[in-house]
């Protein structure tokens, strides 16, 4: 078995309990009694028990109060997301959705052959040309569709390959008999 090599001297003790009670951020809070509990003795499962931390994090947790102070242990996360559009964009895009068809701005060049409804690979296109904006994730677009109103429908399938011309003759034909 390993000697544990962390120890904590009381005066460090006080400092992560005065830390803890000072921090109103809960992740942060775990980090200090973590710490805390590993440099004075715990049993690592116990410890894991009671923060529901892995070992791995504990020991760099530990690691990082040993090299930097408590200071280094708080949650350097900044939150929120990172929102490629404001609040006033989407707004735009909801607008300009309902005003045009993927036909209207795109021509011959949409998803579906008619152009009549927006596609997620419309939407990406449309955003892109007016915000210069592009998601990484399909997902982002089927979240602005939602929170534009829009409902899913499935495409209907477009052959690239079809020619109008002989596609109006045909119906001509068919109209007939």
């Amino acid at each position: 078995m390993r000697i544990r090599e962390f120890r904590l001297t009381d005066e460090q003790v006080q400092e992560l309990k005065g830390a803890y009670h000072q921090c109103p951020d809960g992740s942060t809070r775990t980090r200090y009694q973590a710490v805390r509990l590993y440099g004075t003795g715990y049993p690592v499962e116990e410890i894991q028990t009671i923060t529901g931390c892995s070992t791995t994090s504990l020991m760099e947790w530990c690691r990082t109060y040993s090299e930097y102070g408590a200071v280094a242990l708080q949650d350097g996360r900044l939150g929120g997301n990172s929102a490629k559009l404001t609040d006033d964009q989407r707004a735009e895009i909801e607008i300009r959705l309902h005003e045009y068809t993927p036909h209207n701005l795109f021509g011959t060049a949409t998803q579906t052959g008619a152009g009549q409804f927006w596609t997620v690979e419309d939407l990406q296109k449309a955003i892109e040309h007016w915000f210069g904006v592009r998601y990484a994730c399909r997902t982002s677009y089927v979240r602005l569709f939602h929170a534009c109103d829009f409902s899913y429908h499935r495409p209907e399938k477009v052959f690239k390959s079809q020619r109008p011309l002989q596609m109006a003759e045909f119906e001509e034909q068919v109209e007939k008999n």
